[in-house]
């Protein structure tokens, strides 16, 4: 740096000594007195403040913001470190007219206020506590809240209410500042006319923040509902809009341990039509769920866990459900989903849904309509959910179980309407053939029976018989079966002596397992009985099957049983009751063809006991001699 520069910075350093301690002692002395001042003011406030004006202040600000009359009991309290604050205790809320109805009741309200407005003579709060409040609500058919529009807050949402579209929100002189509200141990009763329910939320804690009636709000609330802990969080930008019934963008999160839930979009407390949004629901055990929440539904201990995520838009008279990627019992599904309703009929669910795997228990539970002892008054009086609403729902899966039962490539739908109820499956795989069906509940109400169709076209009957692990002599086949059945009772009422239908079922070439041909001969020229198990060393080889067989009063008829054999065929007929697991049936043993009938006589025989070891007995002792091997 050259000398004349050095020059230059002394000069501006000595310049600087000569006015920096003027300065910094006059900001010394100015904090020094608007300390002195503050100490002081705050010193001989509680000499200089009316604790009548900050009651009475308090009392009328109330009044003004409810449009009730604000009384309070306890003699308020001043405090005026750090902040000045008053505290209340017993505020009551109640209609103007005398003896006007309770509308609320505080414990302890307390709020801060301006020490120059008290000087002033005029009160002015903010930043509200309520201690143990009790608020009173009824909500009307319109889905608005009864609440009085005389109030600042009654006034400035009449005026939401009344103004046109594109109107300023609110007025300047209407524009009231709030600040912060937090409410600790408050309940709230809500008697909901449109429902007819009365709701309760008890250990009420909010944290509410919304500094003008024009400025966006946001809020947290605690409570307890039917004795479980939720959580909301709820933010708006207009949020004077929603308390009038408009339409607004906002976000609401509900969170519990048993279902938690996020809206983000357009919201309206008055008409759940016009939502329009994304929401994100997850239910992880249902049957809790549906206890808490007061429904009781059919088949509900098959539900383990629900939840969905869905973009929601407007439809006519209802909501659809775009994008909608849905869980059930950990299987996964995605499609649309349309909810409508109108003031004259059933709400009404519709959709297609299409699902990787799919268990059908939880869908044929739910649609049987079964009542447990313990719901069935309960469902007399307040009705089944499945009874409340419609149902048009096209299903399909690449997979799906019903009980031991697999099925692929699946499409089915259900369809509950004017008093019926279908379920088809249109198409699928069986057992490596084809699979039709067809349930229904027929009309009165659900009440007056049902009917089920069932149809299997080369079908491998005999890896089913394996897989299932069913004793016996049974065909190992392909085959092809047809079963309708129908009762005229209930269906969750009905047994299967209240069953009737009829069967037939026939395979192509297969084996009977279980049953030696020769051995059963033999032994039925020499004994007048003996079990099925002591002719089970091997199969019998057959070339068809044909089997007709009706089902009344508990029992299966079989009109006809022919098994086909190379040589030998077997023919059945008889009466097999369900209940006892018993056999009546009659059979005869003769040649295939009719020529080597001198060589394999004809051989009747009953067969008695119980399945699967039955007992054999020919009809007449026959003394002849076992064929030749």
């Amino acid at each position: 740096m050259t000398a004349s520069g050095n020059k230059g910075w002394r000069r501006a350093l000595h310049s600087t000594r000569r006015w920096l301690p003027s300065v910094a002692r006059t900001v010394g002395i100015t904090l020094l007195t608007l300390v002195i001042i503050s100490v002081v003011f705050r010193a001989t406030a509680p000499f200089l403040i009316s604790i009548g004006i900050v009651r009475t202040g308090i009392e009328d600000d109330m009044s003004r913001w409810t449009g009730y009359r604000a009384e309070i009991q306890g003699a308020p309290t001043i405090d005026f470190w750090p902040t000045p604050r008053v505290t209340l205790n017993q505020v009551t809320i109640r209609e103007r007219k005398a003896d006007g109805k309770v509308i609320g009741h505080v414990e302890s309200l307390s709020a801060d206020f301006s020490l120059l407005a008290a000087l002033r003579g005029r009160a002015d709060f903010h930043e509200f506590h309520f201690l143990r409040p009790v608020i009173y609500v009824r909500r009307d058919d319109t889905g608005l809240i009864d609440w009085t529009n005389a109030g600042l807050l009654g006034r400035a949402i009449d005026r939401i209410e009344k103004s046109p579209i594109g109107s300023p929100v609110i007025s300047s002189s209407q524009d009231a500042k709030i600040g912060g509200v937090t409410v600790e141990d408050g309940t709230v009763e809500m008697t909901d006319d449109k429902s007819g329910r009365l709701f309760r939320l008890d250990g009420v804690n909010a944290d509410i923040s919304w500094p003008r009636l024009s400025k966006p709000m946001s809020a947290v609330l605690l409570a307890r509902l039917n004795g479980q802990d939720i959580k909301v969080d709820f933010s708006s930008e207009q949020p004077l809009l929603l308390f009038a019934g408009k339409n607004v963008q906002a976000k609401t999160t509900f969170s519990s341990p048993l279902i938690h839930g996020t809206f983000t979009g357009i919201t309206n407390i008055t008409d759940y039509s016009a939502l329009a949004g994304n929401l994100d629901l997850a239910i992880p055990d249902m049957p809790s769920f549906l206890s808490w929440s007061g429904e009781r539904l059919p088949g509900s201990a098959t539900l383990k866990n629900l939840s969905l995520n869905a973009d929601i838009s407007t439809v006519r008279e209802g909501m659809r459900f775009n994008n909608l990627n849905f869980v059930l019992n950990d299987a996964a599904a995605s499609g649309v989903m349309d909810y409508v309703y109108s003031g004259t009929e059933k709400p009404k669910i519709s959709g297609t849904l299409a699902f990787d795997t799919m268990n059908l228990n939880p869908f044929l539970a739910a649609f049987s309509m079964r009542l447990a002892a313990s719901t069935a008054i309960d469902t007399l009086l307040y009705g089944n959910p499945l009874q409340r609403l419609d149902l048009d729902l096209r299903l399909s899966a690449k997979t799906a179980a019903l009980g031991p039962f697999q099925f692929d490539n699946i499409g089915a739908s259900l369809l509950v309407s004017g008093g019926k109820a279908k379920f088809d499956i249109g198409d699928s795989g069986f057992e490596s053939g084809r699979l039709t069906a067809h349930l229904e509940v027929t009309e009165q109400n659900f009440n007056g029976g049902g009917k089920l169709q069932i149809s299997i076209r080369d079908a491998d009957f005999g890896g089913l018989f394996t897989r299932l692990k069913l004793q016996g002599p049974l065909p190992l086949a392909t085959g092809s079966l047809d079963l309708a059945l129908s009762t005229d009772r209930p269906i969750w009422a009905a047994n299967l002596g209240d069953v009737a239908g009829k069967l037939r079922f026939w395979s192509k070439s297969g084996s009977f397992r279980q049953f030696n041909v020769s051995t059963f001969r033999a032994l039925a020229t020499q004994k007048n009985f003996f079990r099925m198990s002591d002719v089970g060393d091997t199969a019998f080889d057959f070339n068809s099957i044909e089997l007709d067989a009706s089902f009344a009063k508990g029992s299966a008829e079989v009109q006809n049983a022919e098994i086909v054999g190379r040589n030998e065929s077997l023919n059945l007929s008889g009466v097999v009751p369900f209940r006892s697991n018993s056999l009546a049936l009659s059979g005869t043993l003769k040649a295939t063809d009719p020529a080597s009938q001198a060589d394999l006589p004809s051989l009747p025989f009953f067969i008695g006991g119980t399945w699967p070891d039955a007992i054999i007995s020919p009809a007449t002792p026959l003394l002849q001699k076992a064929p030749a091997p």
